[in-house]
């Protein structure tokens, strides 16, 4: 009878001990390993991680593409500027603080237009105007010096299609982005631009 008791108790003590030790699988393995940023310098045998970029507002987004006519009545789509970094800028004729804006927007589209950036060649500025008229919109384009020229505008103030896009609420307001389309700043004012492309100069 002991060793019949023996037998039992040691067969139910292995049933729980099956139950409660986790199984090892290459499925655990596999998901802990696509949570690890892979180090610099990555060998052929570390695993190498691929992000996913979907389109959107915040940091690390691709961009959502703007499509609207220049004065002219000239389509202009921000994805034609692909290669380039990109200052993505709402502004008006007559919104004051854009106007104030404009000389620092100015200046560095000067000075970076030629640069080679980390992700980007030159520097150019997509200009969305929440304007209603036309002639106001050219004479503040002309009277600010906003030499490039992708300035583009529905007139239809702030139902532009391009300011409800990007929940555009008060201007001036902008979104910077890398020559891919993806999103590396957003609402760079003053040194806060310059500060921003430097960041990025090879």
């Amino acid at each position: 009878m002991k060793l019949k008791s023996a037998y039992y108790l040691s067969l139910v003590f292995s049933v729980m001990m099956a139950c409660h030790t986790p199984k090892k699988t290459t499925t655990d393995t596999t998901a802990q390993t696509t949570e690890t940023k892979p180090a610099v310098g990555n060998t052929d045998n570390t695993p190498k991680i691929t992000y996913d970029v979907v389109e959107g507002l915040n940091l690390g987004n691709t961009a959502p593409e703007i499509s609207l006519p220049d004065p002219n009545g000239n389509v202009i789509k921000l994805s034609s500027l692909r290669g380039k970094v990109v200052l993505i800028d709402f502004w008006a004729s007559w919104c004051g603080p854009c106007r104030r804006e404009n000389p620092a927007v100015v200046a560095a589209a000067k000075k970076y237009k030629d640069s080679v950036f980390k992700n980007g060649t030159g520097f150019t500025v997509y200009s969305v105007s929440l304007d209603k008229g036309k002639d106001s919109w050219t004479r503040a384009i002309q009277d600010d010096g906003l030499f490039w020229p992708s300035h583009v505008s529905d007139l239809a103030l702030w139902n532009n299609a391009a300011a409800i896009k990007y929940n555009v609420s008060a201007i001036p307001t902008n979104v910077l982005i890398n020559g891919d389309g993806i999103i590396i700043g957003k609402g760079l004012r003053g040194e806060e631009l310059t500060n921003a492309l430097e960041k990025y100069i090879k």
